[in-house]
């Protein structure tokens, strides 16, 4: 993101997932419905002196994150950025402390040093004079390494995105879709391989794949059933939705029973979020108002469609992103002044007993 059957049963499902440890299987992957939240910006808002409250009062976001039961975090990590923070040694101390606070770790890589979504996969300027073998055994290099950097930190991921919305393909041009799916294949399996190797012998990473189409059924069958014609290995879908860009939340309730019928994958709504003051409905309605309770129910909503999904395969929502400052302050949890709002409260009913 730059820009971006019974309920009751459901419910209960949830809150026991959220209240008790998460079980384990040998794959590494974990069944606990993610309360997720992306905090890749949190700890530069915090060196530059953002201060976040509840009630009035100075308290760390991820403090008021896990308070109000979110378990899981989403960290992006580029090459060699130029202008953004999110190297590995930025993203390495980020991991330590959310899961020294008990947050589960998505990793989130882009491959390359700047943002990655489906309107530019640039590639990393290191490796722009590189063969297309040469790539892939880059993707697999840096996959491989990064991952054991966090191995050896104490702080392995739970799940790993091998690419950030590769819906055109990533590491353009090389892996450019529709015109390349052989080599933008072979670059996935690379990346795919990588977190593997670094594993070495801890419990392998859940693998997603994710891509930016969450209202979308005929762009996520083409797309799926494409990639899964090269016979790529994944575990979960990931999903971005945003209801300005990818349809309404009946679109999004069709196309998360269609994904999880056609392919048999729990399913994340990995980046997700909406305003609390008015900027992306200003010439036409939206599905809530523009306003913090506004935004609270559109998060409320998401999450319902998400836990009535067939077969419980509907695993968990992220929020894109909580303590964003800045131009995009409106997506975050914060007000200007940096006081939480109401969404911050939907899992409250879940997580608290």
């Amino acid at each position: 993101m730059k820009r971006r059957r019974s309920v009751s049963v459901v419910i209960l499902v949830l809150a026991a997932s959220v209240a008790c440890p998460a079980q384990q299987t040998p794959a590494g992957k974990s069944s606990q419905y993610a309360i997720g939240a992306d905090i890749s910006f949190l700890p530069q808002a915090e060196q530059q002196g953002a201060v976040f409250k509840e009630n009035g009062v100075a308290k760390p976001a991820l403090e008021i994150l896990r308070d109000h039961g979110y378990n899981w975090v989403r960290l992006r990590i580029f090459n060699s950025p130029a202008t953004l923070p999110n190297n590995l040694d930025y993203t390495l101390a980020a991991a330590k402390r959310a899961k020294a606070m008990g947050f589960r770790l998505l990793l989130d890589f882009h491959y390359a040093d700047d943002w990655a979504d489906p309107g530019h996969q640039p590639t990393p300027v290191a490796w722009r004079e590189l063969s297309h073998q040469q790539l892939v055994d880059a993707v697999f290099a840096y996959t491989r390494d990064t991952i054991a950097s966090f191995r050896n930190a104490g702080v392995m991921p739970d799940m790993v995105q091998v690419g950030n919305e590769i819906t055109h393909g990533m590491l353009w041009p090389d892996g450019k879709l529709p015109e390349n799916w052989d080599r933008f294949a072979e670059l996935v399996k690379a990346g795919i391989d990588g977190v593997s190797a670094g594993s070495g012998t801890d419990p392998h990473p859940a693998i997603m794949i994710h891509i930016d189409r969450g209202g979308d059924i005929a762009g996520t069958k083409y797309f799926f059933d494409k990639l899964l014609s090269y016979k790529i290995q994944f575990d979960v879908i990931g999903q971005s939705y945003y209801p300005w860009w990818h349809g309404s939340l009946n679109d999004l309730r069709a196309n998360l029973e269609f994904t999880i019928r056609e392919y048999g994958k729990d399913v994340y709504i990995v980046e997700t979020a909406y305003n609390w003051e008015p900027g992306n409905y200003m010439k036409r309605p939206g599905p809530f108002p523009e306003t913090p309770e506004g935004q609270r129910d559109f998060l409320d909503e998401v999450n319902r469609i998400v836990m009535e999904a067939p077969g419980a395969h509907g695993k968990g929502v992220f929020w894109w992103e909580p303590a964003v400052r800045g131009e995009l302050v409106q997506r975050g949890f914060f007000d200007g002044d940096g006081n939480v709002l109401p969404v911050i409260a939907v899992y409250d009913r879940f997580a608290r007993y």
